[in-house]
């Protein structure tokens, strides 16, 4: 798995026990996981569509810096299924996982369109080709 992006939890990033809150964590998921998408699928309209069961392994704290991970688990023909992870940057302690994201591509309509998509690339190969 890649970790693309940090997040340094703040004071405003905490529940009522002192940790990281939940609903943050996977507001920092969802648009990692859309930021990605529309990367890997060269379209800006991309929605999610499902998020499957999470499971909470620890927590983070003010000061923690964490990292997110995403990885491709399937190309669809409108779709990117997606798998991430959260862990602490510094103890590289497991905080959270997802193992099923599903992003749609879309086209102007707003309905779902097929991407052509069937591995992963990278911008730097794109920009190589393009040369």
């Amino acid at each position: 798995m890649r970790f693309h992006t940090r997040k340094w939890v703040k004071p405003e990033d905490l529940n009522a026990n002192g940790t990281l809150f939940g609903g943050k964590l996977l507001a920092w998921i969802d648009e990692e996981a859309a930021l990605y998408s529309i990367i890997q699928l060269e379209n800006n309209r991309v929605v999610t569509k499902f998020m499957s069961e999470i499971n909470f392994m620890s927590s983070a704290r003010q000061g923690d810096i964490v990292e997110i991970g995403i990885e491709v688990n399937k190309f669809g023909t409108s779709s990117l299924v997606l798998k991430s992870e959260v862990r602490n940057k510094m103890t590289r302690e497991t905080i959270i996982t997802v193992e099923n994201i599903i992003m749609v591509n879309l086209g102007e309509d707003g309905r779902p369109k097929p991407h052509g998509k069937t591995k992963i690339e990278y911008v730097r190969d794109r920009l190589a080709s393009e040369n």
